[in-house]
């Protein structure tokens, strides 16, 4: 199985860029639990929120794991919530580092702050996505998983992330 990580800043496309390759490929993705998460339970988090999101997100990949696809794309990681932890909190529960330390995937596709910015109430901080993209670009380089960054506007970035994966398996 290869899994696949579309990862980012806020408003960067994961989510559409997921489900787009999904499709293309005929496979399974799993979804941000947070943004369920918050749906549910209101934009405020604590920082022992964020080890709730954490297990919520390790269910659904375990739940599309099951399912044996050849290929599968996961919208965020706990790569993501631990970043967010960092840059909202100062600090990362370990539990949250230990369970991320405990999976694997074969590729991280990193979405570039090339698109423009889309209002939604559970999104934060639009002035800070730069500094929020070198954050992500650090982490990855220092993972032994490789890692590609996934520029361009619509049907761009969606190419370039299948002559990408096409090219990787």
């Amino acid at each position: 199985m290869k899994k696949i990580v579309i990862t980012g800043p806020e408003s960067t496309g994961k989510s559409q860029l997921a489900q787009a390759l999904a499709q293309h490929y005929q496979t399974a993705w799993v979804r941000e639990y947070a943004r369920e998460y918050l749906n549910e339970n209101g934009p405020k988090y604590t920082f022992d929120d964020l080890h709730t999101i954490a297990l919520g997100q390790i269910e659904l990949e375990e739940k599309a794991m099951g399912q044996k696809p050849e290929i599968i794309f996961f919208d965020t990681n706990l790569l993501t919530i631990e970043i967010w932890s960092e840059f909202v909190f100062g600090k990362v529960d370990s539990r949250i580092s230990n369970l991320h330390d405990t999976r694997s995937y074969d590729l991280y596709l990193l979405c570039d702050i090339d698109l423009p910015w889309e209002d939604d109430p559970l999104r934060e901080h639009p002035e800070k996505r730069a500094e929020l993209m070198q954050i992500y670009q650090q982490k990855l380089e220092k993972s032994s998983t490789p890692h590609q960054v996934i520029s361009g506007i619509g049907k761009e970035r969606y190419e370039r992330a299948i002559q990408i994966i096409d090219s990787s398996y």
